[in-house]
């Protein structure tokens, strides 16, 4: 048996070499996955971002419309109509998770009032068929239903949508960001591994970060779109964005590492330090 070969020897220089070729050609792929991934998410941020514009016009158009005039063509235009109905149907079905109140006009109405309509609140949950509603109507959505004195606005109006689209983009672009950190330091460990020098263990990235890049641009769009409209709300969300995704990811690459800096063991065992030379008697 040659030497270096047997068992409970360290391995020779060849094939130590060889397994830092490995271990570095592993990290440069999952490097290159991080990197396509980043790039995906920042084309979905920059696809998202694309449709700001249109959804802060339609906002503003919506903010601004008053309802139609008599001389006014109530088909056309971007006044707020008021369709009149008899209820023909009033019934509690479920929608995905939860629960509505779907209330169907008596036909003929005009759109968008002809299609079904789920109320949330109970203001109106004591409808029932035969009953006179009247309906608000902005081009093609349903604003809101009033029977007598009592009233429901529907949700996810324009005026509630672009700070939401905006968080959005946000959390896609956080992501993407964190996806060329871990890139980088992916390589960057490797390396110093294979040159047998110390480095820091990674970040662990779980499912409750993850939850957090999404959910705080996204709170914070709804937040800022509760407050504020148009590019104000926007601007807003990345404000309070920035205010949270900076500091939360200096922190973790500072103090959320996954245990003590420490040489990869393929790359072997670091050399320990020469002995200090014993100290001498004292001079006379």
């Amino acid at each position: 048996m040659r030497a270096g070969t047997g068992p409970g020897t360290d391995e020779g220089p060849t094939v130590r070499k060889a397994r830092k070729v490995r271990s570095l050609r592993r990290a440069w792929l999952s490097a290159a996955a991080l990197a396509l991934l980043a790039l995906g998410l920042l084309g979905v941020a920059g696809a998202v971002a694309r449709t700001l514009p249109g959804r802060v016009s339609e906002e503003r158009a919506f903010l601004s419309a008053r309802p139609c005039g008599p001389a006014q063509d109530a088909g056309a235009g971007d006044c707020l109509r008021t369709i009149r109905g008899t209820v023909q149907t009033a019934e509690s079905v479920r929608s995905g998770r939860t629960t509505v109140f779907r209330v169907r006009l008596r036909p003929p109405v005009p759109a968008p009032a002809d299609r079904p309509v789920d109320l949330d609140s109970a203001a109106l949950s004591d409808l029932k068929p035969g009953d006179e509603v009247a309906v608000t109507a902005w081009r093609d959505l349903v604003v809101a239903v009033r029977h007598g004195s009592a009233s429901e606005r529907m949700g996810g109006l324009p005026d509630e949508r672009a700070a939401p689209i905006a968080g959005t983009a946000l959390a896609a672009g956080w992501a993407a960001v964190l996806a060329l950190v871990a890139a980088f330091g992916t390589v960057r460990r490797a390396r110093r591994a294979a040159a047998r020098r110390p480095f820091t263990p990674r970040v662990r990235f779980g499912l409750p970060k993850a939850l957090v890049v999404v959910a705080v641009p996204v709170a914070a769009g709804i937040l800022s779109g509760a407050v504020r409209d148009g590019w104000t709300a926007v601007a807003m969300t990345a404000v309070l964005t920035t205010f949270v995704a900076v500091p939360a990811t200096a922190l973790a690459l500072l103090w959320d590492r996954d245990g003590s800096p420490a040489p990869d063991p393929v790359a072997g065992p670091a050399p320990e330090p020469a002995p200090e030379p014993a100290a001498g008697p004292p001079a006379d």
